[in-house]
């Protein structure tokens, strides 16, 4: 059996939110990390993936739990473990050459030494030519290569990156993920192991000898699953595609979604970030004849074109408003969504109004308030004050944000952006 590089044992992750309370966003991760394999990681925005990263790799401390790298208890950023980042991160006044060159230097490698291994890591990751051009000089495929030589230069045991293909287009993504297969299985890098994370399930079962599924809020180990299909893989594969459906059916099972269809959601859910043309533009291509109504979520998802990460969020709005049900890997319109979606402009107004107030407590809270105020008004600072015993600042501002989008379509109230006031759109 191969060795372990990577072990995990009861993890857990707090962020303080607010004076009285501090939310659990990593929960109970246990897991090992093999020799000789590929992980991905995928979940919904919010699950706590990218957090697990960081503490994996010693930029960030569990609040509770260890993490063991090779027998070694974790304290401190681990030196045989590379790093590459969503955004680029590349120093803007330095060429390729020195951004490369920047973690030798700052594991103290004598000049003549770094120039030599960082030229050899541009060759490899196929930017030789390119040594001496500027970031500004370079499209965003070439610098993610950029920072994939920084990451490799250091000969790193493990690879780890935070979505490195999500600010690329298709096609660039697609040939940066061949090219990075190939120096894997070339063996030519020195890696023994890659831990990715990932909001796309179609490349997390191309690359992946194993797909770690989270749960979210908060993050826990939902299912891990083996790849066993054969390299290179193809998305047209009758095999590819059942492990694509198998990964949406388990994600689409979970708690949370037992949750909202309980209508247990309380003024502390994490709203889904969705707005109102989306859900309706996805509403009427279920409602359209050649759909009756359902779809499979994976050919939803390739009809709008859209990952999970922005997929989810509106099925999820759906659910939450009753307006579809998803089960199984399937999306259904239920009698209410026909309903909106079969009506006029001001009819789906009304049908949705009834249902953000009966489906969506922050939504009734904020209505309630206002009715109660003899003026009918009250600040939104009020309003974030109390978010904020939930979630962090940017996310309490992104909550109370949606909701009052939502409060504005359906004219259950107005909001003044400049005053940042809310008030009821008709009083009486």
């Amino acid at each position: 059996m191969s060795e372990v590089i990577i072990e995990t044992v009861n993890v857990q992750k707090c962020f303080k939110t607010g004076d009285r309370q501090e939310r659990l966003v990593l929960d109970s991760i246990n897991f090992k990390m093999y020799e000789g394999e590929i992980i991905a990681v995928l979940g919904k925005s919010g699950s706590g993936k990218s957090t697990l990263l960081r503490i994996l790799s010693g930029l960030t401390a569990p609040s509770g739990g260890t993490v063991f790298y090779r027998g070694q208890a974790v304290n401190n950023p681990v030196r045989g473990i590379g790093m590459v980042f969503q955004t680029f991160a590349l120093l803007p006044w330095l060429t390729v050459l020195q951004n490369v060159e920047l973690g030798l230097e700052a594991l103290g490698i004598a000049k003549v030494e770094r120039h030599e291994r960082a030229l050899k890591a541009i060759d490899m990751i196929g930017l030789d030519g390119f040594e001496t051009a500027l970031p500004k000089e370079l499209s965003g495929g070439m610098r993610q290569r950029v920072g994939f030589a920084r990451a490799l230069v250091v000969n790193p045991d493990v690879l780890m990156m935070d979505e490195p293909f999500s600010a690329l287009d298709v096609l660039t993504a697609d040939n940066l993920k061949s090219d990075l297969l190939d120096l894997w299985q070339s063996k030519k890098t020195g890696l023994n192991a890659i831990l990715f994370v990932t909001h796309s399930i179609e490349e997390a079962i191309a690359m992946a000898d194993r797909v770690i599924v989270f749960s979210a809020d908060p993050g826990s180990i939902r299912s891990e699953l083996k790849i066993t299909l054969p390299f290179p893989r193809s998305d047209i594969d009758p095999r590819f595609r059942n492990q694509v459906d198998r990964i949406y059916t388990l994600m689409t099972t979970e708690p949370q979604e037992e949750k909202i269809q309980e209508g247990m959601i309380d003024l502390g859910y994490r709203l889904p970030e969705a707005s109102v043309s989306e859900v309706t533009g996805l509403l009427e291509i279920l409602n359209a004849p050649e759909h009756q109504g359902k779809m499979d979520l994976p050919d939803l998802s390739n009809t709008l074109m859209l990952d999970i990460d922005n997929l989810f969020p509106l099925t999820e709005l759906l659910q939450i408003l009753r307006f579809a049900r998803v089960s199984a890997g399937d999306i259904t319109i239920t009698d209410q969504g026909t309903a909106f979606v079969e009506a006029d402009i001001l009819e789906r107004k009304k049908i949705f109004s009834i249902h953000l107030k009966k489906y969506v407590p922050l939504a009734r809270y904020i209505y309630d308030q206002l009715v109660r105020h003899p003026h009918h008004r009250a600040l939104e600072e009020n309003f974030l004050s109390l978010l904020e015993d939930y979630f962090s600042e940017n996310e309490a501002e992104r909550v109370l944000r949606t909701v009052i989008e939502w409060g504005r379509y359906a004219e259950l109230f107005a909001y003044d952006y400049n005053a940042g006031v809310l008030s009821l759109e008709n009083p009486h």
